[in-house]
């Protein structure tokens, strides 16, 4: 899979600041998760057309998500703690996503797996699977896999992040450049429909591209903390990934906008 330059580019944002019907709008949707455009028009007494031209305004300046009949307000995505003060967090959706990931896998295959609390528990879950190979530039994936005979491991080396326990950089993307996994398993910090899959570690973008360009199938594990927030550096568009395994309490409205997108979405 391969992907131009301006595939990785977020629309350019012009300068605009809300009205005041508008900023009513941004008001309303901080108090709720999320408002339906009917909801919207009776309590500001207007037209529903109004309504839609004002949330297309809004969406267009990154204020706010659009789902079908509504929108939920664009949440700004806080620096991630290192993953040993993460481990715990969601734990029991994470547990859920990873053998859900999981049972994607099959014998005989050929993946990568990526750092982070949530994809080391579909790494968790490969115990007892026969002539697998996972590439990973995770070394808690590494760990957890270590001892499986019928598993074998490769690591792409790489600059050591220390929070995350894994390996970036030149050297990282370099490798995953030689190797043609079928499938990659991977996190994201964020995920927004307007400005696509994000994070926060700046230096970690093009190795999380080099991931993204390693295989046909790109599947992300993210728990529903992760949906409707934009982090610091844009990653690629929604319509990158083919799978998405979350959770049950993942927003339903921007669920079904990214199956829109021709994404399947696992939710568990």
């Amino acid at each position: 899979m391969s992907y131009s330059l301006d595939f990785f580019k977020p629309k350019h944002m012009d300068p605009y600041i809300p009205n005041k019907r508008q900023k009513r709008i941004l008001e309303l949707l901080e108090q709720r998760e999320n408002a339906r455009v009917s909801e919207l028009s009776e309590l500001l007494g207007v037209s529903e057309a109004t309504i839609r031209r004002d949330l297309s305004r809004l969406r267009e300046i990154g204020e706010i998500e659009r789902f079908h009949g509504g929108a939920v307000l664009v949440s700004p995505s806080a620096p991630e703690p290192p993953i040993i003060h993460r481990s715990n967090e969601n734990a029991a959706e994470k547990a859920r996503i990873g053998k859900a990931a999981a049972a994607l896998i099959q014998d005989g295959d050929v993946i990568f797996i990526g750092s982070g609390t949530t994809a080391i528990e579909v790494a968790r879950n490969l115990q007892g699977y026969k002539n697998l190979t996972v590439i990973t530039n995770a070394l808690t994936v590494i760990n957890a896999l270590s001892n499986e005979e019928n598993i074998t491991l490769i690591s792409t080396g790489g600059m050591y992040r220390m929070s995350e326990l894994s390996f970036i950089g030149h050297l990282a993307e370099q490798v995953l450049s030689e190797l043609r996994p079928q499938k990659v398993i991977m996190g994201i910090r964020a995920i927004s429909l307007q400005d696509g899959l994000t994070n926060d570690y700046l230096p970690e973008v093009n190795t999380d591209r080099a991931i993204i360009h390693s295989a046909d199938e790109v599947i992300v594990v993210a728990d529903h903390t992760k949906f409707g927030k934009v982090s610091t550096a844009f990653v690629a568009p929604i319509n990158a990934i083919h799978k998405l395994v979350t959770d049950d309490k993942a927003p339903a409205e921007m669920i079904a906008s990214i199956q829109a997108q021709g994404v399947e979405v696992i939710v568990c």
